[in-house]
């Protein structure tokens, strides 16, 4: 996948709305590969909306967004399913993570079915991002900065031409959000990849080609 494009999307709650001015809703925009943006979002503006569009969770919207020029109307969930395990990978801003299984346990649960990453390399990770000794904790007894860590390993564990980040370091300090954007933008990179972070305000520091708000 090379490109996700946005033709006059506007959440179908907005319907009614005639003062709705943004960068992305009712505008013509399209988001490439290899290249990284920011959305930054007032509370309330549909920024969860946006993302659940975007993986094909929700379709309360009118207009189009089109994959490589496909209408994702027309896709149906074995697409879905091919496009989550090989070219769109999402960090979810509630993380969804399971809370009874240890952190290392939840970045296996998809390392085991793509076979992506090696143990070490995961390792790795664990040890960059300062958790390390959380290895085999469960995730219910982790705070959610260290809990939205493990959501980024998770997600950085499989193949994906795009990767959305929805708030990625809301509970996360200045260094911890360098660290993690380190080793997502590395992931990116190595594997051609564009990425979309979304924020309502404390973001990580990158180089972002655009930025767009809603």
């Amino acid at each position: 996948m090379t490109s996700l494009t946005l033709h006059t999307i506007l959440p179908e709650v907005f319907a009614q709305r005639t003062d709705v001015a943004s960068d992305l809703w009712l505008q013509d925009v399209t988001f490439e590969r290899g290249h990284l943006y920011l959305v930054e979002a007032a509370s309330g503006t549909g920024k969860s909306s946006l993302c659940a569009y975007l993986t094909g969770y929700r379709h309360d919207y009118t207009g189009t967004i089109a994959f490589d020029g496909r209408d994702i109307r027309q896709l149906h969930s074995f697409d879905w399913t091919t496009i989550r395990q090989r070219s769109l990978s999402h960090m979810f801003q509630e993380l969804r993570l399971f809370p009874e299984l240890t952190a290392w346990e939840n970045v296996q649960i998809k390392n085991q079915l793509t076979h992506h990453k090696s143990d070490a390399e995961i390792e790795a990770w664990f040890a960059a991002l300062g958790i390390s000794d959380k290895r085999d904790v469960k995730l219910a007894r982790m705070s959610f900065g260290q809990q939205q860590r493990v959501a980024l390993m998770r997600a950085l564990c499989q193949p994906f031409d795009f990767l959305l980040a929805d708030e990625p370091v809301s509970h996360l300090d200045k260094e911890n959000s360098r660290v993690m954007g380190e080793i997502m933008m590395d992931e990116a990179r190595r594997q051609g990849a564009g990425v979309i972070v979304t924020s309502i305000g404390h973001h990580m520091e990158l180089p972002y080609e655009k930025v767009y708000r809603l």
